[in-house]
């Protein structure tokens, strides 16, 4: 939903007003970091609870004072935004066609929906972790779609404005919260009194909350400094462009992220029974499927940025300011992706301490490189410095892994579950692109041809990666055989 309807943002609001969306989801982000690991705490207690590690009341009273705690860094985050929205819209943002008060008076509506959000969080990890995981993802469906559709027909039928805009998000962010509520609490058992405030609550807890403080501060250090920065480097209009860009490359992660979750307790088991063979044997696959599946999409969208954004947005300009951006987001993300399986078989053997190591590092370079990056290049620049920390990932601390874990594994790795798949990749996608029709075509016809390209790209890939290649073969025969007993029968 969000993706989707993106172009139509633009189209109503204008490329500034949607960078002032864009510093929205950047709020979120960042004041998450003030609920001090309540949400996974939280999330990781009701999943005890279910297990019979809390009784009725202990729960009851780990949520009442998460709720208090929640609540008052709500009112914070609130009115700390509405004071500084002044000081947001005319100093930090550098808008030239939107009014400095309009800017002002969004800054305070999104405080009041980003503690609306806080909220809601508390309670969502709630209902994760009492694995009512259907119903939740039942209330998700039905509130994107009245945020997507319901923000569509408020800028088409009522007022293109950041208000209306924001207003929608309020009230539905509302009903969310109400409905999270009362889910939870018909989850949980009755107690002997309502749930009440417990010091003895928290510190039985506090450790664990610690430690993901850390980790989601570090993560949101790596993913979102750019855009903190880019925010107040460039004018408002220029952090739209980026921001558009930077939303089409990360749904590369969408392909990645699945692959990463089902392998993780595959790799996990295995390094508990010290089956090593095995284990190889599924790391090269996974990271074979991670090459082929968004090596192929990455490849895509490097070699066609520009005609893609073009059918998506159906605004020339638009595609032609971000698609070189699109395509160095791309090629950051891609690599970034290539690491996932490496990081993930990290984690399944317990070795947290090189993630936090590289983290750090990381965090030290890409601070002062975008700062350096952006004044002299741009947005150019700021998404260069994304390739070479992701490029850092890849050829560089990957190195470090080998030398501990898969030591023998590494020139495999490279060469049939990296090198080789995307050299096919590439090599069809020059080809598309060496033939591709003026632009001037037909839109069924570029949809054909992009559909057609996507296609070959990945057939190619496939039949690039060694241990893929002979599964697709094992399963066509396998196919055919049916078939032809089927005929005989």
């Amino acid at each position: 939903m969000g993706l989707a309807f993106i172009p139509i943002y633009v189209k109503y609001l204008g490329i500034e007003a949607y960078g002032v969306i864009s510093i929205f989801a950047l709020l979120q982000a960042w004041l998450s970091l003030l609920d001090v690991g309540m949400t996974p705490t939280l999330s990781r207690e009701m999943a005890r609870f279910t297990g019979g590690t809390h009784n009725a009341q202990s729960i009851r009273d780990l949520l009442r004072s998460i709720e208090i705690i929640a609540l008052g860094i709500a009112v914070l985050i609130a009115s700390g935004i509405w004071a500084a929205s002044d000081w947001l819209a005319s100093d930090w943002l550098k808008a030239e066609k939107l009014p400095v008060a309009t800017v002002a008076q969004a800054f305070t509506i999104m405080g009041m929906i980003t503690a609306l959000r806080f909220i809601e969080n508390i309670y969502r990890s709630s209902i994760i972790g009492l694995q009512k995981q259907v119903a939740l993802n039942i209330i998700l469906i039905i509130m994107a779609t009245l945020k997507g559709l319901g923000a569509v027909g408020i800028l088409i039928w009522i007022s293109p404005t950041l208000e209306a805009f924001f207003l929608w998000q309020g009230i539905i962010s509302i009903l969310t919260v109400g409905l999270f509520i009362t889910m939870v609490y018909c989850a949980l058992p009755t107690a002997d009194y309502s749930g009440r405030f417990s010091i003895p609550a928290l510190k039985g807890v506090w450790r664990y909350a610690a430690g993901m403080v850390g980790i989601t501060f570090l993560s949101l250090l790596l993913t979102q400094v750019d855009k903190i920065l880019l925010s107040k480097l460039l004018t408002l209009e220029a952090f739209g462009y980026y921001s558009l860009a930077a939303i089409v490359a990360s749904a590369l992660f969408t392909l990645v992220a699945p692959i990463a979750q089902a392998f993780f307790p595959h790799f996990s088991k295995l390094v508990a029974n010290q089956d090593q063979t095995q284990l190889i044997y599924s790391y090269h696959k996974s990271s074979q499927l991670v090459t082929v599946i968004m090596g192929s999409a990455a490849i895509i969208l490097m070699f066609f940025a520009e005609p893609i954004l073009h059918l998506w947005t159906q605004d020339a300009t638009l595609a032609q300011r971000s698609a070189p951006l699109v395509r160095l987001l791309a090629l950051g993300n891609l690599l970034n992706g290539l690491y996932w399986i490496p990081w993930q078989t990290q984690l399944a053997y317990g070795w947290t301490s090189f993630t936090i190591k590289v983290n750090l590092i990381s965090v030290a370079y890409i601070v002062p490189a975008i700062f350096w990056a952006a004044q002299l290049y741009g947005t150019e620049g700021a998404a260069g410095v994304w390739v070479v920390l992701n490029a850092g990932y890849v050829f560089v601390a990957i190195h470090f892994m080998y030398r501990k874990i898969l030591s023998g594994e590494k020139w495999y790795w490279y060469f049939q579950d990296v090198l080789l798949p995307l050299s096919a990749a590439v090599t069809v996608a020059c080809l598309f692109a060496w033939v591709m029709p003026p632009s001037g075509i037909s839109v069924i016809v570029q949809i054909a041809w992009l559909f057609t390209a996507s296609v070959t790209v990945f057939i190619a890939s496939s039949l690039a990666a060694s241990i893929l290649r002979i599964q697709i073969w094992h399963s066509f025969f396998s196919i055919q055989l049916l078939s032809d007993d089927l005929s005989k029968e």
